[in-house]
């Protein structure tokens, strides 16, 4: 579902690489955690495997076609992330001027679906990540893990192939959090997705099928 080959990411000006050589998988129905030390480059290589960053040398294939990210312009990327990729940001990224219910919404209206659709997946991811009843609210009337919950069911609501995931759980308590990633986890598999989630909770990664540690000598 997810392969990256030999992939360096170098700031400007920079005199060794964020990182190079980056080579590893990660397959329909498994779960990856990330981990590392802060500035290793974690949340760079997330971005890059979303289009959202370019890497200078490498390739990065999603999805059963296997298409290479990085090989396509930027309409490509955009459809591919819409179709394929759901993220969830370390800052959120949550639209101030929508309402919960319409910020879930928009990888569905990307997509085409149908408003009964819609409204029937969007009901039901609010159940699961703890929000009913805020579909009509308003992102500055939301705490941070109330947002962190909002950015998790917009991530999941296309039911993408792959899902990327930048600390899911660092703004929510212990027991939201368990029931997060219990969600993440339940998502990967039902729809035989690949997911891969920076994380510096140990606990998290332990629940992972996998732990890749970026270090700067590489993936170990």
């Amino acid at each position: 579902m997810l392969s990256v080959a030999d992939l360096a990411r170098r700031y400007a000006g920079a005199t060794r690489p964020l990182f190079s050589s980056l080579s590893f998988a990660v397959a329909a129905g498994e779960i990856v955690a990330l981990v590392g030390e802060s500035g290793i480059g974690k949340s760079t290589l997330l971005n890059c495997i979303a289009g959202l960053d370019t890497p200078e040398t490498g390739a990065i294939r999603i999805g059963r076609q296997q298409t290479d990210i990085v090989r396509l312009d930027e309409a490509g990327r955009a459809a591919l992330r819409a179709r394929q990729i759901g993220f969830v940001f370390q800052a959120f990224h949550i639209l101030p001027t929508l309402s919960v219910e319409q910020n879930i919404a928009v990888p569905l209206l990307l997509g085409g679906v149908a408003a009964k659709e819609r409204a029937q997946r969007i009901e039901a991811l609010l159940v699961r990540v703890g929000l009913n009843g805020f579909a009509h609210r308003r992102p500055a009337t939301l705490s941070g893990g109330e947002l962190q919950r909002v950015a998790i069911a917009r991530a999941l609501v296309h039911r993408p192939g792959l899902i990327l995931a930048d600390e899911p759980t660092g703004n929510l308590d212990p027991r939201i959090a368990g029931e997060v990633l219990s969600l993440l986890l339940e998502q990967v598999r039902e729809e035989q997705a690949a997911a891969l989630i920076v994380t510096h909770s140990l606990p998290l990664a332990l629940r992972c099928d996998r732990i890749l540690t970026l270090t700067p000598e590489g993936l170990r």
